[in-house]
């Protein structure tokens, strides 16, 4: 992903290149362990002319010349991917130009310099949970039943979705007396639960799959939810329809709701202002900033102390 003018960005998708600017430093967003795109040390208007004698000299974040090391593949036209990128990876990629420009007339050579800032974050797609909500009337409130009942229900869900390795937290309930004008007092229980990804022995599954496993994840937590859904759908006529006699608790009609949640990993955040387009992503947090735990914001230092990319704390 690059931040670049809108004319421009039909011509770079296709070619999986970035151009330079010499006007400001561009952005450019490399999911973790994959390869950016290549970086091209000149501006589009200048990539169409004939460039005379041309020498690049490219220098990472950390101020060391990129020719010769072995995660970088530099071409002869200048053009720089950044292979298997990485956290310690962000941060500014500096392109130095120099090329001839030969007056026609007195065929004098003039150097000419130019240097081109490319930003470049590492960034990974956010963790989703689901929030879900349900509601189920009861004859009272202050019935033993009522607490039982969510054990069970909870036990129900978490036994429907182990083998996807996700697991149901932050279960609560609250019952409520509800005054309708037809049927007059009625008690329900309004319940909320989220649908994690991250039940016991989700690393071992990760370790089934090469690099990130977010996409994994995310697959697995949506296949979940999708279970937890239709779950709710088929209780409804089970409560209604399949006993003998009326269950003390209800499932209410249409009261199913599920809300997708997204978090970051720790070290990453989402930031609409500085990454506008990146805005859905997880993007490492910058020196002075850090993120200790599933937040989506990175929090600043109160001192900078945190002076790398990917800080999970301050110090």
């Amino acid at each position: 992903r690059a931040e670049q003018k809108e004319e421009q960005s039909i011509d770079l998708i296709g070619k999986n290149e970035v151009y330079g600017d010499i006007r400001h430093e561009v952005n450019v967003y490399v999911k973790v362990f994959t390869n950016s795109p290549f970086l091209v040390c000149m501006d589009l208007a200048l990539s169409q002319e004939r460039i005379i004698d041309p020498n690049y000299l490219w220098t990472g974040p950390d101020g060391r010349v990129l020719q010769g090391q072995s995660y970088v593949n530099l071409t002869e036209t200048g053009k720089l991917m950044v292979m298997g990128f990485m956290v310690p990876m962000s941060g500014a990629y500096t392109c130095t130009l120099s090329h001839k420009v030969i007056e026609t007339t007195t065929q004098e050579e003039i150097e000419m310099v130019e240097a081109y800032k490319f930003m470049v974050y590492a960034y990974r797609e956010a963790d989703h949970a689901y929030q879900v909500s349900v509601r189920f009337s009861t004859t009272a409130c202050r019935l033993r039943n009522n607490d039982l009942f969510i054990k069970i229900l909870k036990k129900i869900l978490n036994s429907s979705i182990s083998h996807l390795t996700c697991h149901i937290t932050g279960s609560s309930y609250k019952c409520h007396s509800i005054r309708t004008p037809k049927d007059g007092l009625q008690y329900e229980l309004f319940v909320h639960f989220l649908v994690n990804p991250f039940a016991p022995g989700w690393e071992e599954v990760c370790q089934e799959f090469p690099y990130d496993c977010e996409d994994v994840t995310n697959r697995r937590v949506r296949q979940a939810a999708e279970r937890i859904g239709k779950f709710f759908h088929q209780l409804r006529q089970v409560l209604k329809y399949e006993f003998q006699a009326v269950p003390t608790i209800q499932y209410v009609d249409n009261s199913f709701s599920m809300t997708p949640i997204d978090s970051c990993r720790p070290g990453f955040g989402r930031n609409h202002h500085t990454h506008q387009n990146c805005a859905s992503c997880c993007v490492v947090c910058g020196p002075g900033t850090y993120s200790p735990n599933n937040e989506v914001m990175c929090r600043t230092c109160a001192r900078p102390e945190a002076r790398m990319y990917g800080a999970k704390s301050c110090h």
